[in-house]
This record gives structure tokens, C-alpha cells and sequence, in this order.
């Protein structure tokens, strides 16, 4: 049987630099998001994190909706008996693995994989060690890897797209998957799959990445950080496509959410 969520409204949000900030803290979010679960409005991590990393927010935050991880590679959800279902939308892992080691031989610059992180760096790159390194090193569906220089990136985007593939940015990981794979077609998948192809949607990002997941969205929101909106989302909002929130991270995400929701 179908999973279906009852609500006229979505949220669909990124988590890291969007309601979380980059030490990971959602405080500020949290009476916005006791505010939605009241009104019975399904709010949706769509993130670059792991099913892993997603789950443990979910318990912390008291989520109980699907879910969409690695930047779209694939969908999590439970079903009506209370079993949870994945579906993968893009290659694996193993399959992903080997052309990021060949992507760099191509371009003669090293692409260091989030996998292939020591403690050190990955808490001078992500603010991540231990366990929570380890669980955002154990990918299924992408690969994360430390970004090249701004002046070859045009270039590796070209040589991904070659081999039938994509290279997406975040603010701290570039990441390396299927072509077909992003933020945006996921969602189109999940509403398919709970049967609610015309549910309006609230989306919130704040990188790249989140691009593809705010072009679907009814209302799409920009989240900033302290120095403001990303550059490459700047022009949608200068245009008016996107809105901008009117403070950084959680609380950004929390005024947002308040003021753009209908109130019925």
C-alpha cells in the first residue's frame, strides 16, 4: 500500500547550511518545526547527508516523514505497516568510485573522496571526526570529494557529463553522481510514489546543489549565511523567482516557514 501524507503543503528542505548551520545546530528551527508537526505539515530533509546522518536528525528532530539523501540518489520512507523502503535513483557507490579516481587522472589534479578523509581533515574541512566522519563517509548512491580549484571545475563538469554523469556543488563537498540524479527529480518521484503528484511544496536551500529541488517548488526559499546568499542562487532571487530569508540558517528557516505558509 501506498504511503500518503496528508497535507494541502510540504516543507522540503535542505539540512546543512539551511536548518542546520555548519556546526550543525537547529535550534533556532525548532519551535517552527513543533509549529508545522501541529498542523500536520510534513517536513522532508532533501539533503546531501546519508541515510545514516538523516535518520539520527529525524529522531533528534521527532520527524516521522520520508526523506530524500545524497542529493537525490535515493528516497526513504515507512509504509503503512511500519516498514521503511528506499528507492535508488541513480549508479552506486562502487560504480561511482572508480570514474571519480579516472576523472582525475583525466585533469591531472588529485580529487580527494570524502571516504578517504582522516579525523583531521575532516574536522578542518566538515567540522566532522569519530562516528559522525565515519557516517558521512558511508555512502550507497554518491561521492562526495574536496572541490577543485574554481578554474577546472567547467572542465571536470564537461568530462563527468561525458561519461554520463554529474558534478553538483555544495558549499564544502562537490559531488559526483548520476546524470538524472538531483534534489528536484527525487521530490517528483516521492509525490508519485505517496500518491500526491499535486501537492504544493515549500522548499528551502541554500547552495548549488539545492537548485534543482527550488525550480520545482511552489514557494522556494533561499536560506543565507552570515556573508549572504550564495552567489550563483543571487540572481533568482534578485529576479524574484526565489525568496530570500530575512535571517541566516534556523532562523532564517523559521521566519520563512511562518510567514510563508497560509495560515488555513
Amino acid at each position: 500500500m501506498r504511503e500518503r501524507l496528508s497535507s494541502r503543503w510540504w516543507v522540503v528542505t535542505d539540512l546543512d547550511g539551511t536548518l542546520l548551520d555548519h556546526a550543525y545546530d537547529w535550534t533556532p528551527a525548532e519551535t517552527a518545526l513543533r509549529w508545522l508537526q501541529q498542523r500536520g505539515i510534513p517536513v522532508i530533509p532533501c539533503t546531501s547527508k546519508t541515510a545514516e546522518e538523516v535518520r539520527q536528525f529525524r529522531a533528534a528532530a521527532q520527524l516521522k516523514d520520508p526523506y530524500i539523501v545524497e542529493n537525490g540518489g535515493a528516497i526513504h520512507g515507512s509504509s503503512d505497516t511500519g516498514e521503511d523502503w528506499e528507492e535508488a535513483l541513480g549508479p552506486g557507490w562502487t560504480a561511482l568510485k572508480p570514474q571519480l579516481s579516472e576523472l582525475a587522472e583525466e585533469l591531472g589534479e588529485p580529487l580527494q573522496a570524502l571516504d578517504e578523509l582522516t579525523d583531521d581533515q575532516g574536522e578542518r574541512l566538515l567540522g566532522l571526526s569519530g562516528e559522525r566522519l565515519q557516517q558521512a563517509q558511508r555512502r550507497r548512491w554518491s561521492v562526495p570529494f574536496v572541490p577543485p580549484s574554481v578554474q577546472i571545475q567547467p572542465r571536470l563538469e564537461a568530462l563527468a557529463s561525458v561519461r554520463g554523469l554529474a558534478v553538483v556543488r555544495g558549499n564544502r563537498m562537490c559531488h559526483l553522481l548520476g546524470a538524472d540524479v538531483s534534489k528536484g527529480r527525487a521530490l517528483n518521484v516521492l509525490r508519485q510514489r505517496v500518491g500526491e503528484p499535486g501537492v504544493k511544496v515549500l522548499a528551502l536551500g541554500d547552495s548549488p546543489n539545492d537548485l534543482p529541488l527550488l525550480e520545482v517548488a511552489d514557494l522556494a526559499v533561499v536560506v543565507p549565511g552570515p556573508a549572504g546568499p550564495h552567489p550563483e542562487l543571487s540572481v533568482n532571487v534578485a529576479s524574484g523567482r526565489f525568496q530570500l530569508a530575512r535571517d541566516i540558517h534556523g532562523a532564517g528557516w523559521a521566519e520563512s516557514v511562518r510567514r510563508l505558509l497560509p495560515e488555513d
